[in-house]
């Protein structure tokens, strides 16, 4: 067998350390999307304190580049941000208490500071927080997710 040529060598080296090289699928690992299953799920989560990206979906072929999107930025971001998928068919419900028309869509719920336990509460088993809802309409890319979380003051990754 004769050796790989200089320029075998070196796309091979491309594929391996190069972040942005699209040729290939690249290996995410497993799935970091939360799928959405019940509006009770969705609240524990909120209570994590945790920035929560939410996309509200439709079977369509925008959705399928919108999978790998999310799937992407939540591998990067894990476990600062949650991403969560919601099928909009199967929980018309949910979907439909955000008065949108137009699918797929993104909002991010975000929490500045907890307010749990703040005021006066009649029952001590209810817990009140308070959670920003915003709408994305950046670059749909992971590097549109950070410059996004940069604007809006959200940490999104570990202080260094």
């Amino acid at each position: 067998m004769e050796d790989p040529s200089f320029f075998d060598r070196m796309l091979s080296y491309l594929r391996t350390t190069c972040k942005y090289y699209t040729g290939y699928p690249k290996d995410l690992g497993p799935s970091r999307v939360i799928h959405f299953t019940s509006e009770r799920e969705f609240v524990k989560l909120l209570h994590e304190g945790y920035p929560m990206v939410v996309a509200f979906t439709i079977r369509s072929n925008y959705t399928q580049h919108l999978d790998r999107v999310l799937e992407e930025a939540a591998v990067e971001f894990y476990p600062n941000v949650k991403f969560m998928r919601v099928e909009c068919p199967k929980y018309p419900g949910f979907c439909i208490t955000r008065q949108r028309n137009e699918y797929p869509f993104i909002e991010i719920f975000h929490s500045p500071e907890q307010t749990a336990n703040q005021g006066r509460v009649a029952d001590p088993n209810v817990t009140k927080y308070n959670v920003k809802v915003l709408p994305f309409n950046y670059d749909l890319s992971a590097y549109g997710f950070r410059e996004y979380f940069k604007r809006h003051g959200i940490m999104a990754s570990n202080p260094k």
